[in-house]
Formats: structure tokens, sequence, C-alpha cells
């Protein structure tokens, strides 16, 4: 990868040795090439980031939220930094009032809003574990997370409250103190009391600390701002330890990276808040703007209208999960084609000659500006007119998607790669950088990366196109999983993070993600999927023999290849008068949907959720075997070797179940 100006070499590789895989050389981001950024003086935690804002920008507007009038959404209405900062003062002291000191594990648990943000503040500024609570990791998640971190308070948004309660009495021996981000009904009450707790409506608990005045306490870089719970590959949520520092030096990286392409943010840049800040990614996001002095607005908690929340808030940058810019593309889409065929016609004429500009190294508002101006100024009016970047992570973006909103958005459209263990951004793709396509782009300058070769999966990380398990090292690390000492010391080696995600460097210093080291991987809405578990729980059903379950970062649900019982099939047809031996029942419609059927029955028992439901099966008579090198000798699957065996048939399932009737 020599002579691109994207990542300098730091170290040589390595050869195999002492039956340890070879390595690759470590890279580091060329905006690195004179070191790592150093965070701003005196910003040592979360609580600094805030406080230094509030002193710098008192008045700026920090927290909004829309008006409801007549139950109808006007304006937005904010909070500036200052009012901000004194409601933050008064729940700080008001959680102190209840007993919780330093250290001490506090739960927030609902969709975004100005109060998620101020209790979390409130644990910054007294040394709190701040831990989001949310129940997309499956039943039960919420009260694992409630008994494992020892969460003593918890806050909530109205609507969930009920939802706590299903964790009593397990949660109880931690959980004293519920705080509703609104109101509590007599009956929540009567509940809460019931089991020993005290609940408390917003308003009444920031009276509680009213005439108390607790000391701040100093808060060390080292120090746990976050416990953030992620999924495992097998059963249980684990602990991401975050620290001070992690977020600190994230937040000077970022802050390097946008400087160098010039792109950096400002105090009159606006965010709009909807992607869930119990994720790590909307959290260091938010964290970037309050360190800018810059305005979060937050939409109302529903998909539906988030359309109309940005036509209203007009932000200059959008961050998004690949599943809100696939309803974006396919939206936009359906208006070129309803538009008529003249339209359509000039809309192509413009995307091609804009595009053919971009291929040249134009920058994308220098490419046709007469094509933005007449044709794509419509997209960018839909984005509420102000987007100047749009980011996109938590899962690979199509690259036919990514290519078309760099097109027509009017914007940079950006692609990050990161995890909760790598305090969210390590990749991030570069503006006017079109070669960039379909890649995360070159590391954060604040981190080195490295490839781990993986010989079992043929990859080899001194190649000359190196490919390898992605390896992280730096600040930005967690500091372990919480009680989980274990499954630390497996993924974090030497100060290396390894990721468990296979990437191929590109000649120009950017990323490719191409493979998942371990059976776990993401859907296209950012949820993952422990796939050996759910073919353990699907496993179950008496109609099967066996199952291969298949799902990737760019389909929203699964699909799988199934083994039918022979006996339960051929039964099942008698009953219902279907005629055919065995291959042929196999083909028929009705069987597949009697075993999709079988399969639900078993995954609404096991209280699956809905993206972990299978939505196409393929049923083939013909058991998984070694023969077609689908099992290894101690039958386990082969999932590569699966997939190429039956690329044919999944692609089939997904054209199938995508059609729009289906």
């Amino acid at each position: 990868m020599a002579g691109n100006n994207f990542v300098i070499e730091v170290e040589k590789g390595k050869d195999a040795s002492d039956g340890q895989p070879s390595i690759g050389p470590v890279y580091r981001s060329s905006f690195a090439a004179n070191g790592f950024p150093a965070p701003i003086p005196g910003m040592e935690s979360c609580w600094d980031i805030f406080r230094m804002s509030v002193e710098k920008y008192p008045d700026n507007r920090m927290l909004g939220r829309r008006q409801i009038v007549d139950g109808k959404a006007g304006k937005y209405v904010w909070q500036t930094y200052r009012e901000v900062y004194d409601i933050v003062i008064k729940v700080g002291n008001s959680i102190r009032s209840c007993d919780v000191v330093e250290g001490g594990k506090c739960g927030i648990y609902g969709a975004n809003c100005p109060e998620w943000i101020i209790s979390m503040e409130a644990c910054n500024a007294h040394g709190l574990y701040c831990v989001p609570l949310y129940d997309t990791l499956g039943a039960g998640a919420v009260e694992f997370i409630i008994c494992h971190a020892e969460i003593s308070i918890a806050f909530v948004e109205e609507k969930k409250i009920n939802e706590l309660f299903k964790t009593f009495p397990a949660s109880t021996e931690h959980l004293k103190t519920i705080v509703s981000f609104g109101k509590v009904t007599p009956e929540q009450k009567a509940e809460a009391e019931k089991h020993g707790l005290k609940i408390y409506p917003w308003e009444e608990f920031l009276q509680l600390g009213e005439n108390k005045n607790y000391d701040l306490p100093v808060k060390k870089k080292t120090d746990i701002c976050t416990i953030m719970y992620t999924s495992g590959t097998t059963g249980d949520p684990k602990g991401v330890l975050i620290s001070n520092d992690s977020i600190v030096t994230l937040i000077a990286g970022v802050k390097r990276l946008l400087g160098s392409v010039n792109e950096q943010l400002t105090m009159k840049d606006v965010y709009i808040s909807y992607l869930p800040l119990a994720h790590i990614f909307d959290r260091v996001i938010e964290e970037l703007f309050i360190s800018h002095g810059a305005s979060i607005g937050f939409w109302r908690g529903d998909v539906k209208l988030l359309v109309e929340d940005i036509g209203e808030l007009k932000p200059s940058i959008f961050c998004a999960v690949p599943r809100v810019l696939d309803r974006i593309y396919s939206g936009l889409l359906q208006k070129i084609s309803a538009g008529g065929l003249l339209k359509k016609k000039m809309f192509d004429l413009a995307y091609t000659y804009k595009y053919y500009n971009m291929k040249k190294g134009r920058k994308h508002g220098e490419a046709s500006p007469i094509c933005d101006k007449i044709v794509f100024s419509k997209v960018k009016q839909g984005l509420g007119g102000n987007v100047r970047l749009i980011l996109s992570g938590a899962a690979p973006l199509s690259t036919h998607v990514e290519e078309f909103l760099r097109v027509v958005a009017c914007c940079h459209v950006l692609q990050g790669y990161g995890l909760t263990e790598s305090c969210a951004g390590s990749f991030v793709s570069l503006p006017n950088e079109l070669s960039m396509l379909g890649t995360v782009g070159p590391p954060v300058p604040n981190i080195d990366v490295r490839l781990e070769s993986v010989p079992e999966m043929n990859y080899d990380a001194l190649a000359s196109t190196p490919r390898g398990e992605i390896c992280i090292k730096g600040n930005t690390l967690f500091s372990g999983y919480y009680k989980r000492e274990d499954l630390t010391r497996e993924v974090l080696i030497d100060g290396w993070f390894h990721t468990g995600d296979i990437g191929e460097w590109q000649p120009n210093g950017s990323m490719k993600i191409i493979d998942r080291k371990k059976n776990i991987f993401k859907l296209s809405q950012g949820e993952y999927v422990a796939v050996e578990n759910l073919e353990n729980i699907y496993g179950l059903v008496s109609a099967i023999d066996s199952i291969w379950i298949y799902g990737n970062s760019f389909e929203s649900f699964l699909v799988a290849v199934v083994n039918p019982n022979k006996e339960a099939l051929e039964s099942w047809a008698a009953d219902n008068n279907v005629s055919g031996d065995f291959e042929s029942l196999c083909k028929n419609p009705k069987a597949k949907e009697f075993i999709l059927g079988e399969l639900a029955k078993t995954g609404k028992e096991k209280k699956l959720k809905g993206f972990e439901i299978i939505k196409a099966v393929h049923l083939d008579p013909m058991p998984f075997d070694m023969e077609r090198d689908l099992l290894t000798p101690t039958y386990k699957k082969k999932r590569p070797q699966l997939l190429k065996y039956y690329q044919s048939v999944i692609d089939e399932m997904y054209k199938s179940a995508n059609k729009p009737n289906a």
C-alpha cells in the first residue's frame, strides 16, 4: 500500500511463528503523521466536555423538542446550554439525595429526548456509571442488565415504566428508585411501593435535591463513564466499560479528521437525534456536538414522522443506519418513476452527467451546479435543505445506495465503521473521494490498525491484497467487559483489540469489510444475530432434522435452508391431502408454508425478536453432508461452503420475499 495518501506505515508485518498466525504491517491515518491529536487542555472527562461548553456558549441552543399544541406538532422549542446545566445540577443533587454515591450505577431506559441527555450529564457530573437499558437485546435483557450492573436508580420514559415493572421482583434486589421522564399514574406508584421502591414524576424528582448541594467529585480520565451492553454470541449481553478517556480521545480524533478535510463542526451545526442513545454511535456523535456548543433536536419517536421532524428542524448533519438510507433511496426511486417519462429521462441524464464529472475527480458541489439546482435540489429539500454531511454506520451500506446518494443528495455521504468496544468511529470514508465507494475509509487519526491472518478462512494479512481480522490499538478502546475478565482476555491481547471482522486493505488506504470471523452477524437495521444460538432454538422443531440460517448486512430479515423430517412431512401431507413423494413435497409451496409456520410457532414460544423470525425457507430432501463439503468431520456446519453451495437458492429467497406483494 506504499505511496498512497491516506495511511502511513508505522511498523512492519511479522511472519507466522510458534503457532501464531502472521500479522500485517501497522498503519495509521496520514492525518496523524506527526502523532495523534491531544485532547483539549482541561478536558479530562465527559463532564468537562459539557462544562466547558456551558462556560463558552451559555446562550447557545442545546436541546430542542417539538412543542405539541392541540395534538399538532409545532416548532422546535429550545433550552440553552446554561438552562440545561441548571437542570443537570438539580437532577444530580436529587440523585445524590437518594443515597447514590460516586461509582453508583444509574440506568436510563427510553427513546432519545432532552431528559435522556440531562440524566446522562447528571451521571457525568457525579462520577456515576450511566447504563443504558434497551429491549432489542431480547426478552429479559433489561432485567439481566439491571441485576448484572447492580443498578440502584433508573430514569425511564413514561411509556416504558410498565416494561420496567416486568423485571420485578428479580431487579428489586438492587433497584431502589425509579424516575419517570414524565408523569406517574397512581397504579404505577402503588406497584412500585408494593415492591419497596420509590417512584417519582420528573418535576417532583427535581425538587428532591432543592436545598441540598453536593460537591462534584474529581473525575479522572481512567474513570468509567458508561457501561454499554452489547449482544454476545451466546446468551447474555456483555457490558462494555467505556472510560472518559475513550470518548475524549475519540472527539479529538474526529475533530482532527473533520478539520483535515475542511468540514469542521461549528456551534451553528444542528443534529437530529433519533438513533438510539443506548448505542455508542449516537452517544459519541451527541458528545461531539456538545463539545462544539452545537444544537441537538429530538425526533418524536415515530419513524413515520421522522421526515416531517427533519423538515422542521433542518439539520446540517444526518447520521443514519443503512436501513433508513435504503428507505430514502426506495422512496426517491418511486417518486422519480411516478413523475412520468420526461421527468425520469431528465433525472437520468442529470445523474449520468454529474456522476461522470465526479468520477473525473470533481467535488460534488462543483460536478454540476446546474443539475443540482434544477433536478437534485428537491432531494436536498426533502432532508430539510441544510444537510451537508450524511454519515452511515452500524452496518454496511449497499454500494448502489451510497453512490446514488453521493450524486443526488447534494452533500457528502460518508460510511463509518466501529464497535462499542472501539468507542464507535474507528474508520470513516472521506468527502469527495469516489474511490472509497463501498469501503469504510481509512482509520480515524487516533488509532493504529493491523490485520491478522486467519489461515482457516484462507485470509492472509501479508498477501499482495492484504486480508485478515481487523485489530485496533489506541486510547479509544474499552476498558474491558464488566465482570467478565475471561471474555476481555479473549479479544484484548497485548493492547490489540480483535474485532472479529475480516477486512481487506484497499490500495488507497481505505478498509473494506468482507467477512465475519465468528458466526454472529448484523442485519441491515443494525441488529446482531447470533446464528448458532438461533439454530439451536429452531432445532427444537420436530418437523425438521437440520437447519442452516443465513442473513447478511444488506438484508433486514433471515432466510434458512431446512432438511425436513421425512416422517413428519409425509404425515402432514397425508393429513392435508397433499400428494407426491418426499422429494416433490420439498418443492411444494404449501409444505414450505407449513415448515415456516412451525418455525414461527417455536420462535414465538421462545420469545424471539421480530428480526430473528425466519421469513423464507428452502427445503432440501438431502441432508447436509461431508461429501458436499458442507459439514466438518465433527458435524459442524461449514458456513462459507454452505453459502457457496446454496447461493442461488438464497438469492432467489431474498428476491421473492422482497417483492412488493410478498
